[in-house]
């Protein structure tokens, strides 16, 4: 293993401990792990830090096309071969780390579970250990739950000895700490974190068994990202001592900069590079912090930002093209829609919803894609079953000239007066879950989580610092309009025995405070991160 311990006072980092009697002692945390980690710290984290750095330099830059790398978008070139157990992602469900989530997830007829250390896991201490516990028993399949402590026996969730389902890990950003681990004062990436604890402990395990490891890699913003990530990839592979390339990833494109670099992140990862992944939520938050300060720059109430706007449906089609042209797979984004067995017409509204948007997917060329709920693999499966009767559509390639205009065209459309104060609404129930633990939580209809939470946060940033902004009655959008949403929902919420009740003043003050903010926040989970 290469020696990074010369860079660091000590070769364990300081762990410090929240007290939180929810944390278990899961023996994962041990010398050699702590050295592991701490080695990636100093081997990474002063890269790092240059590439945040280069992050803030460009932050509210309008992205393009580079003429530096124009040469190697236009040439033609393939990565890796993508490995056989991964060729066919038609259904992918995605979901929090908690032992019941992974059971039910990974006991699925999806073809992928990704579990989710970022948007849909508030990272509490405890719920980051836990997670990785659960992963480890998972992968061992020594995994089980039961929801009544008191009689385990009556009622217990277990794996299936046979599965087909195949887990990937989704770790936290490039851009988030993990506080609780400190190598000589300074926080340890929580990227590095999750990545090196999760590899350290089950890399070859998985590889035994011919799955993986394999990783959904969020929110990288240039192919320099995508560059450091590798470097870190085939650091863990040469010092656990697996063979180069055998840690594959899957790439979320959820930056408007990213989708300027679809091409430049392929070549960076081409040793392990097996798909890009439309995460549209994160996308639309992202295009709103990119280009909020651009004159004329607006978006409508979400429910009208669909997949089928012209700048949304042309960030789809190049992903499409890229994927295809390089060989690895376009997996489609999520149906956040949740099943409703108590109201039939509202039911059969929800899944006509997931079933336009997946058909629209496949007929795209997309190769799979995303459902938050075991009870849409039957509705997405159909529909990519009826369109891709091979394991995949790597030959479809769009035919479309898709140019920077039309990543940047503006969404016209309108907000209604229940539109903002259902922003607000979902803002605030996120915001009161999140800070008691809980990352993601059903919200009307739709499973909420980080990436919708900071969609609805960023509008309403850009609605209420907008000048002469009018809802579609003609009253305006004012400082007085939010402070009436914020001001009747403590007694709505309080009728509804929402999750994180006793936490909804503190997700107020904390709206309230990234709203009136003179700048866009870059993320809500920083300064929320504080106060877990």
């Amino acid at each position: 293993m290469p020696n990074a311990q010369k860079r660091i006072e000590s070769p364990i980092p300081h762990i410090h401990h929240q007290p939180q009697p929810a944390v278990v002692d899961s023996g994962l945390l041990t010398e050699s792990a702590l050295t592991f980690l701490a080695e990636l710290h100093g081997q990474f984290q002063p890269e790092r830090q240059r590439l945040l750095a280069e992050r803030r330099k460009n932050k509210g830059r309008v992205p393009q096309f580079s003429e530096h790398t124009a040469k190697l978008r236009d040439s033609a070139w393939k990565v890796a071969p993508v490995p056989s157990i991964l060729q066919d992602r038609r259904v992918e469900i995605t979901g929090p780390v908690d032992a019941k989530t992974v059971i039910n997830a990974l006991n699925s007829e999806a073809n992928v579970f990704m579990a989710d250390f970022e948007d849909s896991t508030a990272p509490t201490w405890a719920n980051i250990l836990c997670g990785q516990e659960v992963l480890y028993r998972a992968i061992r399949g020594e995994l089980s739950w039961s929801p009544d402590k008191r009689a385990p026996r009556q009622s217990v969730y277990r794996l299936k000895s046979e599965r087909r389902t195949v887990l990937m890990v989704r770790p936290r950003g490039l851009h988030l700490d993990e506080r609780h681990v400190e190598v000589d004062g300074a926080a340890l990436s929580a990227l590095l974190f999750d990545l090196g604890l999760f590899a350290f402990h089950n890399a070859r395990a998985l590889m035994a068994q011919q799955r993986g490891p394999f990783f959904y890699i969020p929110k990288l913003q240039s192919y320099a990202e995508a560059q450091w990530l590798d470097d870190v990839l085939s650091y863990i592979e040469a010092a656990l001592q697996l063979p180069p390339g055998q840690i594959k990833v899957t790439v979320l494109i959820e930056t408007l900069p990213a989708a300027f670099q679809m091409d430049e992140i392929i070549h960076a990862l081409k040793s392990r590079i097996v798909g890009l992944n439309c995460g549209r939520w994160d996308y639309i938050f992202s295009a709103i912090k990119t280009l909020h300060r651009q004159p004329g720059f607006m978006l409508p109430e979400r429910a009208q930002i669909g997949m089928t706007r012209h700048f949304l449906a042309s960030y789809a089609t190049r992903l499409v093209q890229t994927c295809h042209r390089r060989g690895i797979l376009a997996m489609g984004g999520m149906a956040a829609q949740i099943p409703n067995k108590r109201d039939a017409r509202a039911n059969e509204a929800a899944l006509a919803k997931v079933l336009a948007d997946k058909q629209r997917e496949a007929d795209l060329g997309h190769d799979g894609t995303w459902v938050a709920h075991p009870g849409l693999i039957p509705v997405a499966r159909a529909v990519f079953d009826a369109a891709m009767p091979e394991p995949n559509q790597l030959q479809k390639i769009p035919e479309a000239d898709i140019g920077a205009d039309d990543l940047l065209k503006p969404c016209l459309g309108s907000i209604s007066a229940d539109g903002f104060y259902n922003t607000v609404e979902v803002c605030v129930r996120y915001l009161a879950a999140w800070l008691s633990g809980i990352g993601c939580v059903a919200i009307h209809g739709l499973m909420e989580d980080a990436a919708t939470a900071e969609i609805c946060r960023s509008q309403l940033w850009l609605w209420l610092h907008s000048k002469d902004l009018q809802l579609s009655d003609g009253s305006p959008v004012s400082w007085a309009l939010f402070d009436a949403a914020l001001l009747a929902l403590p007694n709505k919420l309080a009728q509804e025995g929402i999750a994180g009740q006793k936490k909804i003043p503190e997700a107020i003050r904390l709206l309230e405070d990234l709203v009136r903010a003179t700048e866009l926040a870059d993320f809500l989970t920083i300064p929320a991160y504080e106060t877990l």
